[in-house]
């Protein structure tokens, strides 16, 4: 039996900013809630915290409270190994989760930096757990988010283990195109958040190494880059180079 809603701002930013309203629903929240299981989820969810530029969303070593929900820009995640270097572990965009390599440990393992403005929805995780139990479908959405996590790392490894660096940028380029279209941004054209050090940290490659394979990328016409403008210009010579890779 879902619990009485409380009662909540009702003004318009509220509205603009509600589960109910958000364009991003459908990435980050399971489909078929009814309207007072999306209410429920509005009364415990912050919606459009503001994270700016470079800082912390949370950092490695700090209690784990709450999962978040991208609503506006781009963060990476990294590690500060003990010789004190940055290892990028992931980059997230809008409509994604945030926070989840903490559930296990009750700590964070890693920093979350915004690399452009961002905002963020905070979801209490024992606020969730509990709402979770009353709604079977919301419970079921978060396996399947956690599963897509391991799904991805285990990407990253085979990314890791077995491409070479060119391999390793093309299908980095073409998920971030693959991501961007399902937002309903183009697929083709897109800034990159990131630097060239933040890409090599990523990818296991050199800063110089990203360069020089974006360059020869241009050359080849794959793409075309303007600063942190990425233009595709043949995605199916993208696709082909790994299809090679696999056929190897």
């Amino acid at each position: 039996m879902i619990s009485p809603i409380q009662v909540r701002d009702m003004s318009p930013r509220h509205l603009r900013n509600s589960c109910t309203n958000c364009s991003l629903r459908e990435l980050c929240l399971p489909l078929g809630l009814s309207q007072e299981e999306m209410q429920e989820l509005d009364t415990i969810i912050t919606q459009a915290r503001p994270i700016k530029r470079g800082e912390a969303l949370y950092r490695a070593g700090e209690p784990f409270r709450s999962l978040y929900a991208i609503r506006l820009g781009f963060f990476k995640a990294s590690v500060i190994s003990e010789d004190g270097r940055e290892q990028v572990t992931g980059f997230h965009m809008s409509g994604e989760l945030m926070g989840m390599d903490a559930i296990s440990t009750d700590v964070h393992t890693c920093d979350a930096i915004a690399l452009e403005d961002s905002e963020v929805c905070e979801l209490p995780f024992n606020d969730i757990e509990d709402l979770s139990r009353e709604i079977p479908l919301l419970q079921r959405h978060f396996h399947k988010v956690m599963s897509r996590e391991i799904v991805r790392d285990h990407g990253v490894m085979l990314l890791l283990g077995n491409m070479k660096a060119e391999e390793r940028l093309a299908a980095f380029l073409l998920n971030l195109s693959q991501r961007f279209a399902i937002r309903g941004y183009s697929s083709s054209s897109f800034h990159l958040r990131m630097t060239r050090e933040e890409i090599g940290s990523y990818l296991g490659l050199k800063l110089e190494t990203v360069s020089r394979t974006l360059s020869k990328f241009q050359d080849q016409g794959f793409i075309k880059v303007q600063n942190r403008l990425i233009e595709l210009e043949n995605i199916d010579s993208l696709k082909k180079l790994l299809n090679t890779c696999h056929d190897e």
